[in-house]
């Protein structure tokens, strides 16, 4: 199921296209080919962590914590929002920061990839290098992640159901849902 939400917001500078969404929902490789498609550089916010800590985050999360985590990603998300309009595939964690949330929020349309706790757990067995599914059973985690998080998330522009869809369909269903509500922010506005 889509879902999209009417706007009131009419802001140009709503050109960032932000994806959120927990580990293992696409927001990196469906993010890759939303660039692609509209022709915006892309952004990974884990990628431009551990650049500004210089190192990885497993890395950050063993010497400083998760707190000292998340106070980097805040900032790195509030220096990528200050630049040049770009796609960005935020970390899981990102969006439940009320400062980051508000931020994406006034800067790019924001696209919630959801998934449900199968695909979840299929996907982030690829890796292992998730700091937060290290130390418990990843289901169980996922699940208590998905309690917390979810109802926050729900607070995105547009809302997309992932699956076993290939990433290629994913980021065009997300190309019609962005113009789809852009024109309707846009409209929303003029009133």
């Amino acid at each position: 199921m889509n879902q999209h939400k009417s706007q009131t917001k009419s802001d140009a500078a709503r050109q960032f296209i932000v994806l959120v969404g927990l580990m293992g929902s696409g927001k990196t490789s469906i993010g890759r080919r939303i660039a692609g498609a509209s022709g915006l550089p892309f952004v990974d916010t884990d990628d431009e962590v551990e650049k500004a800590a210089g190192c990885t985050i497993p890395e950050i999360f063993s010497r400083f914590g998760e707190q000292e985590f998340r106070n980097g990603e805040r900032r790195v998300i509030a220096r990528i929002l200050a630049g040049q309009p770009s796609v960005i595939a935020s970390g899981g964690g990102s969006f439940i920061d009320g400062q980051t949330r508000a931020a994406i929020k006034k800067h790019g349309v924001c696209i919630w990839l959801r998934a449900d706790l199968d695909t979840l757990v299929k996907r982030t067995q690829r890796k292992n290098n998730r700091p937060l599914l290290q130390n418990g059973d990843p289901r169980e985690i996922l699940r208590r992640l998905m309690e917390e998080r979810y109802p926050i998330y729900g607070e995105a522009d547009i809302i997309i159901d992932v699956g076993d869809e290939l990433a290629d369909h994913t980021a065009k269903r997300a190309m019609k849902l962005i113009d789809e509500f852009r024109k309707q922010d846009a409209a929303a506005s003029v009133k």
